[in-house]
């Protein structure tokens, strides 16, 4: 199993090496040429995503991007480091922008869940990550 790590400071402008990234190494590792549109704009949302949360919630820690080459399988796993509150709980910021905030998540996650059949989400008081996976050829096989 072969993994590339990516860290990188949570500003919009790094979103699109992680997209360049991402895509290079899912071609290497045998992703369908047709399906790597999809795995740049997946990565990208995922991306803008903790990116907005790192901000919104002042973190300076990085963004964590793995990508995970395996046997038949190519995975990409963002992490990030802002905490999610119990349901219900709406200690910061009030409820209004708590509401916009909910949305324009389940808005990215949406996406996401459009742009790739095997997502995972998860996220909880140390932060979220979302594990995408898509399989892939061996080199020299050709698809039918």
């Amino acid at each position: 199993m072969a993994t590339v790590e990516l860290r990188f400071s949570a500003l919009p402008e790094h979103v699109r090496t992680a997209r360049l990234v991402a895509a290079a190494v899912a071609r290497r590792a045998g992703v369908d040429e047709a399906v790597l549109d999809e795995v740049r704009l997946a990565v990208g949302e995922a991306c803008s995503r903790a990116v907005g949360l790192h901000q919104a919630g002042g973190i300076t820690e990085p963004v964590r991007v793995a990508l995970i080459e395996e046997e038949k399988q190519f995975s990409i796993e963002v992490g990030d480091e802002a905490p999610r509150s119990v349901p219900g709980d709406r200690a910061s910021g009030g409820a209004a922008d708590a509401d916009v905030e909910a949305e324009e998540d389940e808005m990215g996650l949406a996406v996401i869940s459009g742009l790739v059949d095997d997502v995972e989400v998860t996220a909880g008081e140390h932060g979220g990550l979302i594990r995408m996976t898509w399989p892939t050829t061996p080199p020299g096989v050709a698809l039918t």
